[in-house]
């Protein structure tokens, strides 16, 4: 607030959330005549390792032997039906898209499997250090097998909304795998 020659110039409020009447010292609502009604704009808890475990989780199943794996529902599971995957900043890949990119991995790459090493959140977002390894059987890449196996890292910064995920961006080092299968 600012007074200029006793009157009243500028006043700036500070938006805040109304206290619940648990929260509230004198039992009376901050604003108006009455509490919020219970459950209504809760604002989102900060998402935890384990429950972003649980989210990414059929995500990760999928990408392990997926030629096994009904690798669709696991994405559907684990993804909005809207869910973008990024492997530039401008390109994507829709929900069904990738399902038939993990199918196409798992044909080349039989023994695929596809960890987490490291997770963290912050907000809506999760962060995956992952680790790819496996021995391709057909061509990779334009690499042919070589009996040869790799063992690659991923980092993945997924967007949630509600209790899946909306969005990826992606970076696999698949130079450095097709190196060692060389």
């Amino acid at each position: 607030m600012r007074v200029e020659n006793g009157v009243l110039a500028e006043h700036w409020d500070v938006l805040q959330d109304e206290a619940r009447r648990e929260e509230s010292k004198s039992g009376l609502p901050m604003f108006g005549d009455s509490f919020p009604a219970v459950g209504a704009a809760e604002p989102q808890s900060e998402l935890t390792a384990d429950a972003a475990k649980r989210i990414v989780g059929p995500l990760y199943d999928a990408l392990n032997q997926p030629q096994k794996k009904d690798v669709a529902a696991l994405l559907a599971q684990a993804c909005h039906a809207d869910y973008k995957s990024y492997s530039t900043n401008e390109e994507w890949l829709t929900r069904d898209q990738l399902a038939g990119v993990f199918k196409q991995l798992g044909a080349s790459i039989p023994d695929l499997r596809w960890s987490i090493k490291d997770i963290w959140t912050s907000g809506d977002r999760i962060v995956v250090r992952g680790e790819a390894t496996g021995t391709p059987v057909a061509e990779l890449f334009g690499a042919r097998p070589t009996g040869r196996s790799f063992k690659t890292m991923a980092l993945d910064v997924f967007t949630v909304r509600g209790d899946k995920l909306a969005s990826a961006y992606h970076v696999e080092n698949w130079i450095g795998a097709m190196q060692q299968i060389r």
